[in-house]
């Protein structure tokens, strides 16, 4: 549409842009959560950007999402209220407190056994991400 973009002036694309009705504003997100029915795809260092075109709102994230595993029946943390799923009160009340989903996926991406990926995990605070990379 606009023949690459490569060679073009910023300050004429958004004037273009402007001229076709289409407005462009930056968010300043703090956190982007895209919830799919297997996972959570969490943006925490994104560029947002939200574009108004024809009554139509279209948002642009730009960055690298942690992928989280949805947990069934997952309630809001700190909520004492069973979910009548007694494998997850199971799991909330164990010592090391780490999910074994969580075990299970740090040890397949990594190649790590199942110990080491709980131990990777819980010096990392649950976080998968930081476990992966500690094991790789």
């Amino acid at each position: 549409m606009f023949g690459g973009g490569g060679g073009l002036d910023p300050r004429k694309m958004k004037q273009m842009m402007k001229q076709m009705g289409i407005e462009v504003t930056e968010i300043d997100a703090e956190e982007v959560v895209i919830r799919t029915a297997d996972e959570d795809l969490v943006f925490t260092d994104a560029d947002v950007q939200r574009m108004d075109a024809q009554g139509q709102a279209t948002y642009q994230i730009v960055g690298d999402p942690e992928s989280r595993p949805r947990a069934e029946g997952a309630a809001e943390a700190g909520s004492e209220e069973a979910t009548g799923d007694v494998d997850a009160d199971a799991e909330a009340t164990d010592a090391s407190a780490i999910p074994d989903a969580d075990v299970q996926i740090v040890a397949q991406r990594t190649g790590a056994s199942e110990e080491e990926a709980r131990a990777a995990l819980e010096a990392e605070g649950g976080d998968l991400a930081a476990a992966v990379s500690r094991l790789e």
